[in-house]
């Protein structure tokens, strides 16, 4: 099994996700460099924070008419922040198994579907919020700590990102995503994934927009990277997980509802859903 190893569809071994918080109208002029450069990502909003309409201005929050138009029509996830944006570490489990749970009822009325995934208001977290939010139906929550590596999440409840756009490293860490030495060492075999995050606004408040465009126009468009939301790298990569091998690891089933990816002794294999193939001659 130590020669098997995971690869993103079409055999992609890296993998880049975004996550935004805040469901505010600097979201606009971000969705569209993601766009321009082929990028995906997360928005994270507080569905009882949204503008009461739309009023002309660039900056402050949008209007839920706003927000439905840009998210919907951009191929981008939305997510839970919390319908009041709060410090889930500062006020009582009730108060804040509301704000969670109100949040996701909320958004998924206003944008459909089911919605798991999250990040935490103020990055404020613990063992008893995290247990919280379990029952609330999240599968996945963006913390604000980050590890400046390219490894996937083993707590997806505590789902570090590579770095926030602020971080001086930022480009550096890039260039060594995209450039880094390839080596036949287990290490170098692992998929990686570059998480970045932030808020659009602090692109105005710090007149620097050309930080996420330079990374965009970097880091985008690469034929050899999945660009995908962090609900779409969690499903796959649990998807992954759910792969059952016989005891000789030479014949695979694959239970799930998407195709999977692996690299097996230097063969590349495609495992359908539903279907079970086999690694080597019978």
């Amino acid at each position: 099994m130590s020669k098997i190893y995971m690869r993103f569809p079409q055999f992609k071994e890296k993998a880049v996700t975004l996550s935004y918080d805040d469901g505010v109208r600097q979201d606009k002029k971000l969705i569209a460099i993601m766009k321009r450069n082929g990028l995906k990502g997360t928005f994270n909003l507080n569905s009882n924070m949204f503008a009461r309409d739309y009023n002309g201005e660039t900056r402050g929050r949008m209007s839920v008419k706003e927000a439905v138009e840009l998210y919907l029509n951009s191929d981008m996830e939305v997510a839970v922040h919390g319908a009041n944006h709060m410090s889930l570490t500062l006020v009582d489990e009730l108060m804040a198994l509301n704000d969670v749970l109100e949040d996701r009822k909320s958004l998924e009325k206003t944008f459909g579907g089911i919605i798991k995934g999250m990040a935490y208001a103020y990055g404020a977290y613990n063992d008893s919020v995290v247990d919280m939010i379990k029952k609330c139906g999240i599968k996945y929550s963006r913390v604000t700590e980050t590890t400046e590596g390219f490894s996937l999440p083993t707590d997806w409840l505590r789902w570090a990102g590579t770095c926030h756009h602020n971080c001086p490293r930022m480009m550096e860490l890039a260039h060594k995503f995209i450039e880094g030495p390839q080596s036949s060492h287990y290490w170098f075999n692992r998929p990686k994934l570059f998480y970045l995050w932030g808020h659009s606004y602090e692109f105005d408040n710090n007149d620097n927009w050309n930080v996420i465009e330079e990374f965009a126009e970097y880091i985008g468009g690469r034929e050899d990277v999945w660009y995908a939301t962090n609900g779409e790298i969690y499903e796959y990569v649990q998807a992954c997980d759910r792969l059952e091998f016989s005891a000789e690891a030479n014949c695979v089933y694959n239970p799930s509802c998407l195709d999977v990816y692996i690299e097996c002794f230097g063969k590349k294999y495609l495992i359908p859903s539903g279907k079970t193939i086999y690694l080597i001659e019978k």
